[in-house]
């Protein structure tokens, strides 16, 4: 089993910045894609941010230029740097991992991973 556990989020006014982080943890061979996706009230999950292990990022067009991803793939851990918030960027925030992980057979298996969710709220 492999657990996501985030941490960041909160509240901030319009045009300032939040950091979250995610770090992963469990019986992990490798972690193809980690990430982020966000759900606002009323509407479906979407891609805010991914990168690979091998450094290739995704944003959703909303917010490039505003928001960085980070990886550190010796440690699990992903960070989204988020500035210049707006109140439209206001959801809850779910950490993303594509895992090959190592199964107690000793196979690897590739399985998706979510965090529980961290709220972000931007008041304007």
């Amino acid at each position: 089993q492999v657990q996501l556990v985030e941490s960041g989020g909160g509240v901030a006014q319009a045009g300032g910045s939040l950091k979250l982080s995610c770090a992963a943890s469990g019986s992990i061979f490798s972690i193809n894609v980690m990430g982020w996706y966000r759900q606002a009230p009323g509407k479906q999950r979407e891609l805010v941010a991914t990168m690979t292990e091998g450094g290739i990022t995704k944003y959703t067009d909303s917010v490039k230029g505003r928001f960085t991803i980070s990886r550190d793939n010796a440690k699990k851990t992903v960070t989204l740097q988020m500035n210049s918030l707006k109140p439209e960027d206001t959801a809850v925030y779910y950490c993303y991992a594509d895992v090959q992980e190592i199964a107690s057979t000793g196979r690897i298996l590739n399985n998706e991973y979510w965090g529980q969710g961290t709220q972000v709220t931007v008041s304007s």
